[in-house]
């Protein structure tokens, strides 16, 4: 993609990486529609960044994805770049049953099927530029998941193997499909506690070596810091059963040390 002169929409723009991203491609010369479900949380970016516009849809609903569809062909019909970046990450408890279901399910269908509906809503669009791109955001979990976070590693999973599948559909047309899968970084998906772990990468070094990646992204299309690379090719290197036992030691430190101070949210480690 070209490093400026797009018009580029990111589901889940107004927190985290997602809005790491907007405010990078913004200073870049980028036109960028924030997109997401709280209003709030768009409008203090947008505010933040001026030029920069959003957009409420709910990934969750199908019909509404739909209505967004119809609604950035009309307000931006130069749409080239989508980043599907929405997504939460709750803890589970297997054990428990049906109990924590609901939760699988709200996983299922943010990070999962919204980025779905979302790519299919606005594939006509991106099709009809000379050039477009659609970029994915799965996780270092997708290669290696930890066990708090069960139906998260899962989509992430998916998120990876739908997203090769996607950049062979299209590999005719004039959309390039891109994968980032980010570390651990210093965000507040899970909770302030993430925000300042000292093991998380820090959000500002994430945002600035992904850009430099995107200036010439691999043929793979996976866009991989140097930080997670250990763990997308654990198992190619043969150190996958030592890694994985390792890191979810870790986790259950991690949990311990929260549960302590009474918080019941699980890390995300990645």
């Amino acid at each position: 993609m070209n490093p400026t002169g797009n018009t580029i929409l990111i589901t889940g723009g107004g927190t985290g990486i997602g809005r790491g991203l907007a405010e990078a491609f913004h200073r870049d010369g980028n036109q960028v529609i924030l997109a997401g479900r709280r209003q709030s949380v768009l409008e203090d970016t947008a505010r933040a960044n001026p030029g920069m516009r959003f957009l409420l849809v709910d990934v969750e609903n199908l019909d509404d994805t739909q209505r967004f569809g119809a609604q950035v062909k009309t307000e931006f019909p130069t749409l080239n770049v989508l980043i599907n970046n929405a997504g939460i990450m709750k803890s589970e408890d297997l054990k428990t049953g049906a109990q924590d279901l609901a939760l699988a399910e709200q996983t299922v269908a943010i990070n999962l099927l919204g980025t779905f509906r979302i790519t299919a809503a606005l594939m006509p669009r991106l099709l009809a530029q000379p050039k477009a791109t659609i970029m994915t955001v799965s996780s270092g979990l997708a290669f290696m998941p930890i066990y708090p976070n069960p139906s998260y590693c899962a989509t992430k999973a998916a998120i990876h193997s739908w997203s090769q599948s996607l950049r062979y559909q299209l590999r005719d047309t004039s959309v390039e499909v891109l994968e980032i899968a980010p570390p651990y970084v210093q965000t507040e998906l899970t909770g302030r506690f993430q925000a300042e772990d000292p093991n998380a990468m820090p959000l500002a070094d994430f945002i600035s070596e992904t850009m430099a990646l995107l200036k010439n992204p691999p043929p793979s299309g996976e866009i991989l810091v140097e930080r997670v690379r250990s763990r997308r090719f654990a198992e190619q290197d043969g150190t996958y059963e030592q890694t994985y036992e390792q890191w979810n030691d870790y986790a259950t430190k991690r949990i311990a040390e929260r549960a302590a101070k009474g918080d019941r949210v699980h890390a995300k480690l990645s």
